[in-house]
């Protein structure tokens, strides 16, 4: 009898073992298949976080900057008001390329807001004057080129580009680039803001890159026109 009950004991003992090993060998499987997603949810998270970083680097540190603004008072009508602009921009120090293409200026004059693009179908509405001039900058657009300029597009000068990276159809600035962009206010339909700007007037904006910054437009009329050409900001 004794005999008997050892051989069970045997048997159970050897089934108990077996169980173990099992459950052991089951929870080794989970673990393996958890630690394999953790892996991988990790890497996705990692390379996430490295995009996410660059990105935001760019749109930190590139973008466009204002340069200056000029402004030109209508000097044939009888009451003088601000008709043209004229804003100069560039890349901003470490900024990719900016194309100005997939640019627009969002702007106010405290009684209506425009949204303007550079009108590339124009041809008239790109120009190059690279290198010393002594013209007068609003004179590089003709009087007929000048009327095309409205309050949906607005018109580009090259000034400074050394490896002609700024052509009609992918006007691009890179490094070392300026641009000036021309707006035409005046008081016909197609006038940016139905009227030439008056005097005392804040003015206020953004030109705003595909990707990066927005360069700020900020500025107000002077109190009388006595001059033809003003530096605004």
């Amino acid at each position: 009898m004794s005999d008997l009950f050892e051989l069970l004991k045997k048997k159970d003992v050897g089934a108990i073992g077996i169980g173990a090993m099992i459950v052991f060998i089951a929870l080794i499987l989970v673990a393996g298949v958890a630690a394999s997603v953790l892996i991988q949810t990790s890497n996705t998270v990692q390379l996430q976080a490295m995009q996410t970083g660059q990105d935001t680097m760019k749109e930190v540190s590139g973008g466009i900057a204002v340069f200056d603004i000029e402004g030109m008072v209508n000097k044939t009508t009888r009451i003088l008001n601000m008709t043209y602009l004229a804003i100069t921009v560039r890349p901003r120090p470490g900024s990719g390329d900016v194309d100005l293409n997939n640019t627009y200026i969002l702007m106010s004059d405290g009684t209506k807001k425009v949204l303007l693009r550079y009108g590339y179908d124009i041809s008239g509405l790109f120009v190059t004057k690279t290198g010393p001039t002594t013209a007068n900058i609003f004179s590089w657009l003709s009087a007929a080129n000048w009327r095309s300029v409205n309050n949906e597009k607005f018109g580009i000068a090259v000034m400074q580009d050394y490896d002609t990276s700024m052509t009609r159809y992918s006007p691009v600035m890179n490094r070392g680039d300026k641009a000036i962009l021309f707006i035409r206010c005046d008081s016909s339909s197609n006038g940016t803001f139905g009227r030439e700007i008056p005097v005392r007037t804040q003015v206020f904006g953004q030109i705003v890159p595909e990707r990066g910054s927005p360069g700020g437009i900020m500025f107000t009329t002077p109190m009388s026109y006595s001059e033809i050409i003003y530096d605004l900001q």
